[in-house]
Order: structure tokens, then sequence, then C-alpha cells
């Protein structure tokens, strides 16, 4: 696992230790993080702040020209609400941690230019396979689900 995933995978974590959903996403420009966050939405009782849009709202504005040098992390799949700001802001390179037990709109952002690297780390799908069977009814919450 690369130093970036890394990274999204400790935003992972620590949301997770604050009874959040272990979701974490970093945003790297020319080799550095510029932004960092974790999915919020039980924490902040919003309903938007999932892990990379918490990690864009971190970066803060930027120039179109920043995001089109972009890279984002997150440790799953992003949804069609993250792949939408996927696409707003053009960033082209989108590392996946695992797409194993949630799978967003990737082969759209590829047909829109978007280049997907998926690594499937057994660390992102472990955590993510644990979380879904100790709080289901969270993890349907969260991607939209009725159960």
């Amino acid at each position: 696992m690369d130093e970036f995933l890394r990274a999204a995978l400790v935003e992972a974590q620590k949301g997770h230790a604050a009874g959040g959903i272990p979701i974490g996403s970093v945003l790297v420009i020319d080799g550095t993080i510029v932004g960092r966050g974790h999915n919020q939405r039980v924490q902040k009782s919003s309903a938007v702040l999932h892990a990379e849009m918490d990690c864009l709202e971190n970066a803060g504005r930027l120039q179109p020209s920043d995001y089109r040098r972009a890279t984002l992390y997150s440790t799953l799949s992003p949804c069609d609400m993250c792949s939408g700001a996927i696409l707003l802001y053009k960033i082209p390179i989108v590392v996946v941690g695992e797409n194993q037990t949630f799978r967003g709109p990737e082969e759209y952002l590829r047909s829109r230019g978007v280049k997907i690297h998926v690594i499937n780390s057994a660390e992102c799908i472990e955590l993510m396979q644990r979380f879904m069977r100790e709080h289901p009814a969270l993890w349907n919450e969260d991607i939209g689900e009725v159960k």
C-alpha cells in the first residue's frame, strides 16, 4: 500500500474510532497531500459528508488547474455523489482502496475520462466488511438503501 492510500486508511480508522463510518480520503497534488477527510455523516449529523466530500472541503478552494493535476485516494469506491464532485472538478485520477464491499459508478467515471486504479487492499476490505457486519442499518443509511 502506498503512502497516500495509507493516509486515507488512517483517516478511515480515525472516523471509525469516532463512531463513524470507516471510509477515508486524501487529495494529492504534485506528490503532496493538500486535503484529507473521513466520512462524518454520523459525527456531524450531515447528509453529505462522505469521506471524499470532507476531503475536498478540507482542501479548501483550489484553482481549476490544481484539480486537473490531482489524484483522489479513497479507501472505498466513490458513490454517485462523490463521483459527481470528481467529475465537476475534473479530477483525472482516482485510486480506490477497495470495491469489493461497495462499487460506485466506476465505469461511468471511466467513460468520462477518469482513470480509476482499484487496489483491493485486504486492510480496506476487512475494515469495511467488519463495519457492515456490526452496523448494517448505518451502512445502508450511508448508501441510501432501504432494507
